[in-house]
């Protein structure tokens, strides 16, 4: 997700701006009280949740981040309806997206995410959230630890890190600059939907950044880009193809 929960300033510049699209994706953003969420992609097609319906689908078919965990999610026995677990809908503050685990559901907030870029960013994300409920009992609510392994996860895994996207932030040049960038989105993330001390959220993320940097199931690598991304389908699909013929 991205973007904790506040108002937008004026005229910020380019790095600025990236900073408050993807803060570090949260496990699931403030939802507004408006009734139901907005369904599924033929009955809101011609509303105003049109763009994001648009670009949800572009991910959604092109995406090697995405189709990679689309295909680890239907292998570990949670597969993905378009129609059920994605929600495009307005949010607070400058919040792009989340992981509702209460109803299984990914946010997608339509009024924040601004370009088909931002929203592969935001749907790899919360996928990899998804792909962690599915594959273990993540307690979202009470424990930080549990939040803060996933946070490290999808920080690491869905590009969020990625150089280009460092290089617009204006952060560049440090030692070790992939773990520093990761902790610090982790970190961000807990503090956008927790309401602890920032001491609390390092302090949780140093106790599982080590065990949780290195999982990077289900890419079995760090995918820096999209290249990285399609090879690491590629073997994906290969290693299944494989056990299914044991």
């Amino acid at each position: 997700m991205a973007g904790a929960p506040g108002e937008r300033g004026p005229g910020p510049a380019a790095g600025e701006q990236l900073q408050q699209q993807h803060v570090g994706c949260q496990v699931f953003p403030e939802r507004l009280a408006q009734g139901k969420p907005q369904q599924g992609f033929l009955s809101s097609f011609f509303t105003n949740n049109q763009k994001c319906q648009l670009m949800l689908l572009q991910t959604l078919e092109t995406n090697p981040y995405v189709k990679l965990l689309l295909d680890a999610m239907k292998h570990s026995g949670c597969a993905v309806n378009k129609e059920r677990h994605f929600s495009c809908e307005d949010c607070n503050g400058n919040v792009s997206g989340g992981f509702d685990a209460s109803v299984s559901q990914i946010v997608l907030c339509q009024n924040n995410i601004c370009n088909q870029a931002h929203m592969n960013r935001v749907v790899t994300h919360e996928l990899i959230h998804a792909f962690d409920h599915c594959r273990a009992h993540v307690d979202w609510f009470t424990n930080v630890r549990h939040l803060a392994c996933s946070e490290v996860r999808a920080a690491n895994l869905s590009g969020d890190c990625s150089l280009l996207n460092e290089i617009l932030r204006l952060h560049f040049g440090l030692k070790q600059h992939h773990q520093t960038c990761v902790r610090d989105r982790a970190i961000r993330s807990i503090l956008a939907v927790r309401n602890i001390s920032k001491e609390v959220a390092q302090k949780a993320v140093d106790e599982v950044f080590e065990s949780c940097f290195n999982d990077h199931e289900p890419f079995g690598r760090i995918p820096h880009n999209k290249t990285y991304a399609r090879y690491a389908h590629r073997d994906f699909q290969n290693r299944d193809r494989y056990y299914s013929n044991i």
